[in-house]
This record gives structure tokens, C-alpha cells and sequence, in this order.
């Protein structure tokens, strides 16, 4: 038998406080999951809205690419994007909501003011095609952080959620039966006391 669950004044102190602390730490794992669900929603609802952007611009880029391919010819397409230096600028740091680590991307967006190739052998359409898959690029940017984020987030609402429920369906009524069975079993003992005092005093 544990000895915190024998009936003494002591042990009744102690499953108050365990009680209270254990209320306390629900009420917090309850706001911290509120919060937590408000953020993701408003990452999904961000998500939503630039897979739907990426996806319209993907399509007048590929147009623009394909006018370019019919101007230029695939080859000579195909040459100039060699051009195009790889994306190595990218920056991954981090803020914390609610203890949850969301990364925050950058990267250096003066490549997309500077040509990467000459103007005499080009079309305007190679030139729109870029343009909007830079644009696309700095979207898929936005939309990993975005789904990195809220994957994040859904991970530790699970967590919050199941230390949740644990201190509500088990601890807290665990401790208010401790706390009520303690107290009931003084109550009664200090009655038993007051009548063995009564009838002691009697006698005498």
C-alpha cells in the first residue's frame, strides 16, 4: 500500500496540493492547446491561400516557358538557364509559440532584380517565364516553412492533448477520491475521539 495514501493530516495536505497543482497544470495545457489550434488553423488557412497562388503562377510560367521554347528554341532555352545560379542563400532560424520551435526562412532576393543573362539573344517571354518562377520559388519558400510549421504545431497539440487527458480522466479524480477518502476517514476519527472523550469524561 502506498504510504501517501494513509489517512493523516499530513497525507491530506499533500493530496490537496496535488489536486490543486494538477487543476492548475490542466487549465495551462488547456490554453497552451487553444493557442496552439488557433496558430495552426491560420497556418492552414495561409497554406491553402499559396498552393492555390503557386498553382495559377505555375501555370502562366510554364505559358510564358512554353512562348520562349517556340521564339528560342528548346536548346537555346535549355543553354541560357545554365545561367541561372543555383539558390544557396537560403536562411533557416527560428521563434518559439508556446514552446514549439517554428522556423522562419530568408533568403536573398537581389538575385531576382539581377539578369542572369544577356538581353540581345532573349525574348520578353523568357524574361516573364523568370519572373514568375522566381515568384513561384518565393512561394514554396513560404508554403515549406508554412507546412514545417504547422506539422510542428499538430505534433505537440497530440502531446498536449494526451498529458490533457491524463491529468482530467486520470490524476485530478484520482486525487479528489484520495483527497475526499482522507478526509472522510479524519472527520470520522476526530467523531470517534470527541465520544471517547465524552464517555472518559463522564466516568470521571
Amino acid at each position: 500500500m502506498d504510504p501517501r495514501t494513509f489517512p493523516t493530516k499530513g497525507n491530506l495536505l499533500l493530496a490537496k496540493n496535488t489536486l490543486r497543482l494538477s487543476n492548475q497544470g490542466y487549465e495551462l495545457l488547456d490554453k497552451k492547446r487553444n493557442v496552439l489550434i488557433r496558430e495552426i488553423m491560420e497556418l492552414n488557412a495561409m497554406a491553402v491561400e499559396l498552393q492555390s497562388m503557386i498553382e495559377k503562377i505555375f501555370q502562366d510560367a510554364y505559358r510564358a516557358l512554353q512562348h520562349a521554347n517556340i521564339e528560342l528554341g528548346i536548346s537555346n532555352v535549355e543553354r541560357i538557364s545554365y545561367g541561372i545560379p543555383i539558390e544557396e542563400s537560403v536562411n533557416i532560424r527560428t521563434r518559439s509559440i508556446m514552446g514549439v520551435d517554428i522556423p522562419i526562412v530568408t533568403y536573398d532576393r537581389s538575385s531576382i532584380n539581377q539578369p542572369a543573362f544577356g538581353f540581345g539573344c532573349t525574348s520578353s517571354a523568357l524574361d516573364e517565364a523568370l519572373h514568375q518562377f522566381h515568384q513561384v520559388k518565393d512561394m514554396i519558400i513560404q508554403l515549406a516553412a508554412i507546412e514545417n510549421a504547422a506539422y510542428r504545431l499538430a505534433v505537440t497539440i497530440r502531446k498536449t492533448q494526451k498529458r490533457a487527458n491524463a491529468l482530467k480522466n486520470v490524476t485530478i479524480p484520482r486525487y479528489e477520491r484520495l483527497t475526499k477518502q482522507i478526509q472522510e476517514t479524519l472527520e470520522e476519527r476526530e467523531r470517534d475521539e470527541f465520544t471517547r472523550l465524552k464517555v472518559i469524561k463522564r466516568k470521571a
